[in-house]
């Protein structure tokens, strides 16, 4: 999907230009809103099902504010679980996105540049993901203004929250305004102008490490923690971003070449797999640094991780999780350094599915709930998510979904040609 359009026509920058840009955004919306609702037998089945899975999810969540967070399996020993896990997988993805961006802008590649659009689509459904499930987290969601600036305490620079808080909107915002100024342009058949994208483009990509850097940071800043006290949480944080967003792009693309007849080339798939391949391996060396570090070293710190990977004191809930995880990684990581596009796609594929499910386990309950695991008290309080949580999680997830899937649709129809600004609005 390249930014650059079949025509140039109206290039102009003078008050008639301005003025019809003004005037166009209500068509564009209004055009946007008929091909997002408009489709074949499986796209309303496809969404029929979003709908459903978000609606019992919205549900599940009223249940719970009304009710408390004494509804889920949460405690006071362990207090984040299935949703801050979700929360810390959503903002890699929306990381591992930026993946599309480097190649096509920094390094000119061509056919990368076709598609990446796609990335920072993802990117947006991401980071509402993300926000999503620290909304859900919170007990009291309607209280969220105390942290709004000059109305409430937003605490900061002094709390990593109040960063966390900035970085995620603010990567939301870059991502919308790049993919709001393409598409408005290619709609008008106007070249955009490299001006008022780029830089946004070039200052996203050093957004996108920040927002994993300093979701790492909020972890390994607390003290008491010291499962998550290490230096290297920020470095694998954002090379497992960067397995994540491109195995689930590999995916995404295929899906788009499959069920629509824009044109999707093979040099895009095969750039985001020279990249799965570097990537999933220094995650499972970052990993197994850690695990070395922690188990060989011994002490009473490490009994996080020993609870984690092998049980403590007979207590052993994660550790069929994080088994799975390490070898459905492993596996991948296999696949994608032997598999060749043009003969094993397929099973790229699977590996693609099995390293985002290993991942979701890796950075989720494998992360978050060990570190809560012996409590400050040295008491083994197990969790694992009820199915409140699970519905809860699962309806975001659609939620989030819906989103890819209209913003997909959009550009879609916006690079064919087949939304496009009417000749009466000239």
């Amino acid at each position: 999907m390249s930014s650059t359009p079949q025509s140039d026509a109206h290039e102009g920058e003078g008050t008639a230009g301005v003025s019809e840009t003004v005037l166009s955004y209500p068509q564009f919306i209004w055009k946007a809103l008929g091909v997002a609702t408009d489709g074949g037998p499986l796209f309303y089945v496809w969404m029929t099902v979003l709908t459903a899975v978000w609606l019992v999810g919205i549900n599940a969540f009223v249940h719970q504010v009304v009710n408390g967070q004494g509804v889920t399996a949460m405690t006071d020993h362990v207090s984040w679980g299935m949703y801050i896990g979700n929360f810390t997988f959503a903002v890699g993805l929306a990381a591992g996105a930026v993946m599309m961006v480097i190649p096509a802008y920094l390094y000119k590649d061509k056919e990368m540049h076709d598609v990446v659009i796609v990335g920072e689509i993802l990117a947006i459904a991401s980071v509402a993901v993300a926000i999503s499930f620290v909304t859900v987290d919170i007990g009291r969601p309607d209280r969220v203004w105390h942290m709004i600036p000059f109305i409430g305490r937003f605490n900061w620079p002094i709390s990593m929250l109040t960063w966390d808080v900035i970085v995620l909107n603010g990567y939301l915002l870059l991502n919308l305004h790049v993919v709001g100024y393409l598409l408005h342009q290619r709609f008008l058949g106007r070249k955009p102008n490299p001006k008022f994208y780029i830089p946004i483009v070039l200052l996203s990509i050093l957004w996108a490490v920040s927002i994993h850097s300093v979701t790492a940071f909020l972890y390994s800043g607390l003290g008491g923690r010291p499962f998550w006290n290490t230096a290297i949480l920020a470095p694998r944080f954002i090379v497992s971003a960067f397995v994540s967003g491109p195995a689930f792009i590999v995916l995404a693309l295929q899906i788009i070449r499959r069920f629509s007849d824009f044109h999707v080339g093979d040099g895009a798939i095969r750039t985001l797999l020279n990249i799965l391949r570097v990537t999933t391996i220094l995650n499972l060396f970052l990993v197994g640094s850690e695990l070395f570090t922690e188990l060989y070293t011994g002490g009473s710190h490490t009994a996080s991780a020993q609870y984690l990977y092998f049980g403590l004191h007979g207590k052993n809930a994660l550790v069929p999780w994080i088994w799975t995880a390490l070898s459905f990684n492993t596996i991948a990581a296999g696949v994608f350094i032997f598999a060749r596009p043009g003969k094993h796609m397929w099973l790229i594929d699977i590996a693609c599915v099995l390293t985002l499910f290993g991942l979701w386990v890796e950075k989720g309950l494998g992360l978050i709930v060990p570190g809560f695991v012996p409590s400050t008290l040295h008491e083994i309080v197990e969790y694992l998510p009820n199915a409140l949580e699970w519905k809860v999680s699962l309806g975001v997830w659609a939620m989030g979904l819906i989103v890819f899937t209209l913003g997909l649709k959009i550009a879609v129809a916006v690079f064919r040609g087949d939304m496009h600004v009417s000749e009466e609005a000239h």
